[in-house]
């Protein structure tokens, strides 16, 4: 395999080295830049430093590079390849050593040692000609016989896939992903429809498939780049939160985006609304709508058709579930509520403040609900008040979160058995649900917490599942962050005016004014500095350096804390960062906290990918949506540790925070980031015992109230902020910019 990672035009003729990629120290799996160490066979065990695109090079290939010699100041030579070709080795020490070095599934140092020393020179020859008489290697049977013939087919596979992308600067790990999703059509479908790539692979947003679609040939103002351009500028919307854009903004989004002439991008829109011949979906769906932020002249909304759907038929849901006269908890219609309390507070020994009455009563008579409150106001207590008279009555309940850790907390406070939405509604591959409108839940009752986590395709899965005179209620604190998915569907919910009934608790209880966590949320939201002085649970370290914030974040939160309260640094702490770049982001500090939590030791396994290193031991969380992993599903912000890894199986396994073992093949490793830090929108749902935060004037464009609000109301006993206070008086002072492009209020309203 050759790589023309770019030819030299210099008058110079290129030197050639050859040698054996013993080590990656450093690879950017984006444009292939990589630091390695090659054996050239001089003896002595000297390793020499190579640099430059060695995209899809594996350890223990031999290598034939042409490039420069140089010199860096701190480590002296080394050799800057400009191109190379994998060469297979030569010797029977050389192929031992390529076997043995991971490249190919279920071969490991072992079974290369049996292997070449059955086979000799011919191994390679065998593997690749006669499989079948590998079964000769005393301990490989014919299944690890056949898996190692699959791995070394899928591997030239990939690499006459990768040698073709490489002519377009796909990284290693996108091509990798092409071929499993295409298979042997991989060149057919980057040639013929690259644009089909951003929508059907992972990790290929429409810029990496418009540089692929120009470097075979499809010209600038191609309507199928122009459609293409307007769908991904609207699934860019969504994943900053919207269900929609008005029509004016995509279309400048799209001229700005594409570099062509507006009149094209109204010409493809408009094709592109059409509803096709065939009867099938359109590309997107027009409608009018209120303008966002209550405007009074309407906008024409453009929708990705999936959000338009989820938008109506969620409304319709809701105002079933609503004015449905079924009741499948009758019983509460004529309840004598003063027994009924009187009967609760013997349960829990407390009695309900009236706004908390209020909900109960609520929840237990109509249909679709709502409780919504800050910390410390009593929503815990309310809605384990609501399980307890619902199961008096003998009613199912239904608990559930979005999050593992949000449905773990529901379950100890209420004492029965909760789970998160995607388990509840069993959701398959591909993301349909087990549980539906034709077929649903089981329940009299179902109450879903963090409810401000949910996103409208995921709020539209569980309303579809709730069962005609079930009581359905919403539980979650409107004040946070948004959900990370498109919508804002809590808040459309309490809209003024709106037709689901709702209860706001505002008191704060005595025991909880006693905590500075608690107060300083409250502070927070209500555009006031946070306390500090004198308090037992709540600090800040004034730090108006960015680099040394990160530094002193990192020190607080592996060393300092645990150190005077007794906690676990990588259990019990969590740093929260506004952004994830930056010298005090959740990037840079993962790397320094994995130094100083997870250090690198020769007797721990680890694996490198695209300038990480996983370890075992390792605190992750999962960046997207798979249907595929796990028994249900794993879901973006999971959070899992990493319990073992193994180089022949080229596999690593996490056991996620709910208690499920995860295994992942090296090369969806993509799928992973280090959870040391998180940003604070990835932190919610979720509760620490104790947060770091760092705010930082390098942050300024994020600091607004409901993100440092959101940080502070993730920590249950201590939260430290490390910063500066003009940070801090920024994030207090900014109330988020306008509402998300949603129409959820509007349709049910409207109906």
């Amino acid at each position: 395999m050759s790589n023309q990672a770019g030819t030299s035009t210099g008058e110079r003729r290129l030197a050639v080295l050859e040698g054996v990629l013993e080590r990656i120290t450093y690879a950017n799996e984006e444009n292939g830049y990589t630091v390695a160490r090659v054996d050239t066979g001089r003896g002595g065990g000297d390793l020499l430093t190579v640099v430059g695109a060695l995209l899809g090079a594996q350890v223990g290939e031999s290598l034939r590079m042409e490039g420069r010699w140089g010199s860096h100041p701190q480590y002296g030579k080394q050799f800057t390849v400009e191109n190379y070709t994998t060469l297979l080795p030569a010797t029977v020490q050389g192929i031992r050593r390529y076997l043995g070095s991971g490249l190919v599934k279920g071969i490991g140092p072992v079974f290369a040692d049996r292997i070449t020393q059955h086979f000799g020179l011919d191994t390679l020859k065998i593997i690749e000609e006669e499989p079948k008489r590998l079964i000769e290697v005393p301990g490989l049977g014919p299944k690890r016989t056949k898996k190692i013939a699959d791995a070394w087919e899928e591997q030239k596979a990939i690499k006459e896939v990768m040698l073709f992308l490489q002519t377009v600067e796909v990284s290693t790990s996108i091509a990798v992903r092409i071929y499993k999703k295409y298979g042997d059509a991989s060149i057919s479908v980057v040639k013929n429809q690259p644009y089909r790539l951003a929508s059907d692979v992972w990790g290929i947003g429409f810029l990496t498939a418009d540089k692929i679609a120009q470097s075979v040939g499809i010209p600038h103002d191609s309507p199928e780049r122009v459609k293409a351009g307007l769908q991904y500028a609207l699934s860019q919307a969504t994943d900053q939160g919207n269900c929609y854009l008005p029509e004016e903004r995509l279309i400048a989004d799209a001229v700005k985006l594409l570099q062509v002439d507006t009149g094209l991008v109204i010409e493809c829109l408009a094709e592109l609304a059409q509803v096709p011949q065939d009867g099938g979906d359109p590309g997107v769906v027009r409608e009018k709508v209120p303008g966002p932020d209550g405007h009074a002249e309407p906008v024409t909304a453009v929708y990705l058709v999936p959000f338009h759907r989820a938008e109506l038929s969620l409304s319709a849901q809701l105002l079933r579930l609503l004015r449905t006269d079924e009741d499948r908890m009758p019983g509460f219609h004529d309840v004598a509520w003063d027994k009924a309390l009187g009967w609760l507070k013997g349960r829990t020994g407390t009695d309900l403040a009236p706004e908390q009455e209020a909900a109960v009563k609520l929840a237990l008579t109509k249909k679709v609900a709502v409780l919504t409150g800050g910390p410390g106001c009593g929503k815990s207590f309310t809605v384990r008040s609501i399980v307890e008279l619902a199961r008096a009555k003998k009613a199912r309940v239904v608990l559930a979160a979005p999050t593992g850790r949000a449905a773990k907390r529901l379950a100890e406070l209420t004492g029965a058995e909760a789970s998160t939405v995607h388990r509840l509604l069993e959701l398959k591959p591909g993301g349909d649900a087990a549980y539906d409108k034709d077929r649903p839940l089981q329940a009299d009752l179902v109450v879903v917490d963090e409810a401000s986590m949910l996103d409208l395709l995921l709020a539209n899965k569980l309303v579809k599942a709730v069962p005609p005179g079930a009581h359905l209620l919403f539980v979650g604190d409107v004040d946070q962050l948004p959900s990370v998915g498109a919508g804002e569907v809590l808040r459309d919910l309490l809209a003024d005016g709106g037709p689901i009934p709702a209860v706001r608790l505002t008191r704060v209880f005595r025991q909880a004014q006693q905590s500075g966590v608690v107060t300083n949320a409250h502070r927070i939201n209500a555009g006031q500095q946070p306390v500090t002085d004198g308090m037992k649970d709540f600090f800040l370290f004034v730090e108006d350096d960015t680099e040394e914030t990160g530094r002193l974040t990192v020190d607080v939160a592996a060393r300092r804390i645990p150190a005077k309260f007794g906690l676990d640094p990588r259990r019990d702490v969590q740093v929260l960062a506004p952004m994830h770049r930056g010298p005090a982001g959740a990037g840079t500090l993962n790397g320094l906290l994995q130094q100083a939590i997870t250090p690198g030791r020769p007797d721990l396994a680890e694996k490198r990918f695209g300038g990480r290193v996983f370890r075992v031991g390792d605190k992750v969380t999962q960046i997207r949506n798979n249907y595929e992993k796990g028994e249900n599903g794993v879901f973006n912000g999971t959070v899992g540790v990493v319990t073992s890894l193994d180089p022949v199986d080229q596999r690593l396994t996490v056991l996620t925070d709910e208690d499920e073992e995860v295994p992942y093949e090296f090369d969806e490793l993509d799928e992973l980031a280090h959870a040391y830090a998180v940003t604070i929108h990835r932190s919610q749902g979720s509760e620490y015992p104790a947060v770091v935060i760092p705010v930082t004037t390098g942050a300024w464009m994020m600091l607004q109230r409901n993100l440092l609000y959101t940080a502070v109301t993730r920590a249950k006993q201590l939260v430290v902020l490390v910063g500066s206070r003009k940070a801090i008086g920024q994030a207090v002072r900014t109330v988020s910019a306008g509402r998300r492009c949603t129409a959820l209020d509007f349709r049910l309203a409207g109906s």
